[in-house]
């Protein structure tokens, strides 16, 4: 078949220079697009009317526009960079893509000198929130209310849950004149600040609210079912955390798992349902939890060592992120996988500046290493360089040295919190702490401290009568009566106590007589002691107390009782003999060896070996020599003696002997042999 010929191209009927088309067509054409959601050809109508006036100002900001709206940030940023020549100042659409981008503090940086307007406060507000600063995010959300802003509350409400100020939020709708259900994600953030404030049935009712509304809003605007799940996918994840809450556990465990293996949520929903699957689950499959944060988690490029997958360190809060990569350490130390852990708790604090939880977990690996010391020492030195954020620091310390036995470290540990010093729980595990290590100074010191600080303390419940009670036992157990007495004598003058008031009577018997007879006469007399003669009963052995002659008759009557059924328990049966048996002639008395085994009584033989059975080599009517036989019947016999000693040798010193007794001779086992 011949090769088909190459047409030639025919003569194009257009003019060779034809006129570009105007530039109001061609930002109408931008308009269109933008109208449609066409942000791809808006950017290349935008470039032809760059190529016809480069340098237009609106031409530009339509182009960064639409790339924003597509998602393009990084030519959006390399669009803003390139117009930095001209005089236009791009600088809140450079701060915006930086945000989007999580660059958080080089956003911050671009919104400096802009002018303060709602667009700019707004977003202002959105990297503080992202950057966990949530005291200055409230302060510009307070500003901004003054403005009219679409659905400003939703992002309010959100700022104070985060903030820790759960409690404003009624107020604050209040304020702004709006319902909570009156958007489902208004009623979602609400619900959230019930939880926050542990009223987890109200949050449940909510959340369930949220969910309706939500479906009845997405139904409206015609999204598919699919996408209404994924849209409503937080609220299922947080009605599952509630559940979880109330302790309907293997509920929330369903739903988590629905959720996760149905894989229509978004993605930051989707991570918070694993994490809580894996929380609930705990230490029962380690492999497979394992296997789904690894799944979230990947390493990342350049300095950052580790990374969410799917975006999800733009999505999640600093927290969820802590809490993941917290999560799995504690699963990495369950499975036994110290270089992967060690590996990562590395890397943690680079990623978690302002956290104690890295420092917590490298000691959590050092003593699972048995390394307490070096625990101890990370811990104190993080203490001592962040003392804002020292308190849980020390008290873990304090935990590690108290289980490693450095009782006085983890003394010194707790004593470095002040605002905890006079709790009752902290002062019994100081005095414990220091009495371990010897330091009965120390401890009576902590003692008298914490009865010093109640002294003066205004609260309703005070706890000065418990510490005091136990600082006077603590100076009585070390020889310290004198101020266990004047302790008890404060106790006895401030509360009345009657057990103060005996154990001062006690304690002053000691150091002090007069005054213990002083407050002896205090004491309400016992009765039925008038009529018992005391010197009498210090003259006799064995004085018992008594509180009535009454009691006395019916103990004695008691006593008397008690000592007929002894009598009776006492006596002597006579012993019951055989049928004619006469006791005055018992003949020879029984067998003492009558109830151990046959094999171990001394007067055991056992059975000998019979040799005519032995097995005859050699030809059909051969005579076998009597050496030969000789010498086959001596080794019989040690094989048998060998298994007698292994049977006999734990029974004592008498059965051995009994088992060399039983050997037989080389003499008696040779026969000779029947031809």
């Amino acid at each position: 078949m011949a090769p088909k010929t190459r047409e030639k191209p025919k003569p194009s009927t257009s003019s060779p220079s034809q006129p570009p088309p105007p530039i109001e067509d061609l930002f109408t054409s931008i308009n269109r697009h933008i109208q449609r959601s066409e942000f791809e050809q808006a950017v290349k109508v935008a470039d032809q009317v760059l190529s016809i006036a480069p340098g237009d100002e609106d031409a530009l900001r339509c182009k960064v526009v639409a790339l924003i709206k597509a998602d393009s940030f990084d030519l959006a940023l390399s669009t803003v960079q390139s117009s930095q020549r001209l005089a236009i100042d791009f600088s809140f659409f450079k701060a915006y893509c930086l945000y989007r981008q999580n660059k958080l503090d080089e956003a911050l940086e671009s919104l400096k000198g802009q002018e303060r307007n709602s667009a700019t406060m707004l977003l202002e507000s959105q990297i503080l929130y992202r950057l966990g600063k949530m005291g200055a995010c409230m302060d510009i959300y307070q500003k901004l209310q003054k403005s009219k802003i679409d659905s400003l509350e939703i992002n309010v409400v959100a700022g104070l849950v985060s903030a820790g100020r759960a409690s404003e939020v009624q107020g604050t709708i209040e304020a702004l004149r709006v319902k909570a259900t009156s958007s489902f994600e208004l009623a979602y953030n609400v619900a959230c600040s019930f939880i926050e404030r542990n009223m987890y049935t109200d949050a449940e009712q909510l959340l369930l609210s949220a969910r309706r509304i939500g479906q009845e809003t997405l139904m409206e605007e015609n999204l598919a079912d699919d996408e209404i799940e994924n849209e409503l996918a937080p609220i299922a994840v947080q009605l599952a955390y509630v559940g979880q809450l109330l302790g309907k556990t293997q509920d929330a465990i369903e739903a988590y798992t629905d959720i996760s293996n149905r894989n229509l949520a978004d993605e930051s929903s989707l991570a918070v349902a694993v994490n809580n699957l894996i929380v609930l689950k705990g230490p029962k499959d380690i492999s497979h939890s394992l296997r789904k944060l690894d799944r979230l988690i990947e390493k990342g490029d350049g300095a950052q060592t580790y990374q969410l997958a799917g975006g999800l360190d733009l999505k999640l809060s600093p927290k969820q992120r802590e809490v993941i990569y917290i999560n799995r350490v504690l699963l990495l130390l369950h499975a036994n996988r110290m270089d992967q852990a060690r590996e990562l708790v590395t890397a943690l604090p680079n990623m978690f500046v302002d956290s104690v939880m890295p420092v917590l977990l490298q000691a959590a690996v050092l003593v699972r290493e048995n390394k307490a010391g070096r625990a101890e020492e990370i811990l104190g030195q993080f203490a001592e360089k962040f003392p804002g954020k020292s308190k849980a620091v020390l008290l873990a310390r304090a935990q590690v040295a108290a289980a490693a036995g450095h009782p006085q470290i983890a003394a010194e540990s707790l004593a470095k919190i002040p605002d905890i010093q006079h709790m009752p729980a902290i002062v019994a595990t100081l005095v414990s702490l220091k009495e371990r290590a010897g330091d009965i100074d120390g401890a009576n010191a902590v003692l008298d401290s914490a009865i010093q600080w109640w002294s003066n303390a205004m609260t309703e419940d005070n706890k000065l009568n418990v510490i005091m009670q136990e600082a006077a036992s603590f100076k009585l157990k070390h020889g310290r009566q004198e101020e266990a007495a004047l302790i008890f004598e404060e106790l006895v003058k401030s509360h009345g106590s009657v057990e103060a008031l005996v154990g001062l009577v006690t304690t002053s018997a000691h150091v002090n007589v007069d005054k213990a007879e002083a407050y002896e006469k205090q004491l309400r007399p016992l009765p039925g002691l008038k009529g018992v003669d005391v010197d009498s009963l210090e003259k006799t052995s064995g004085a018992k107390h008594v509180e009535s002659g009454s009691h006395v008759r019916i103990s004695e009557a008691h006593e008397e009782g008690k000592n007929k059924e002894k009598a009776k328990k006492k006596r002597k049966r006579k012993p019951r003999y055989p049928k004619g048996f006469d006791p005055a002639n018992p003949g020879p008395p029984p067998d003492p060896e009558r109830w151990l085994p046959k094999r171990e009584r001394s007067s055991f033989r056992p059975k000998r070996k019979d040799k005519r059975a032995a097995q005859v080599r050699g030809s059909q009517g051969a005579v076998v020599r009597e050496k030969h036989e000789s010498g086959a019947a001596g080794t019989s016999a040690n094989i048998s003696n060998s298994k007698s000693i292994q049977t006999t040798a734990s029974k004592g010193n008498s059965q051995n002997a009994v088992a060399e007794q039983s050997k037989p001779s080389s003499k008696s086992s040779r026969k000779k042999s029947r031809n």
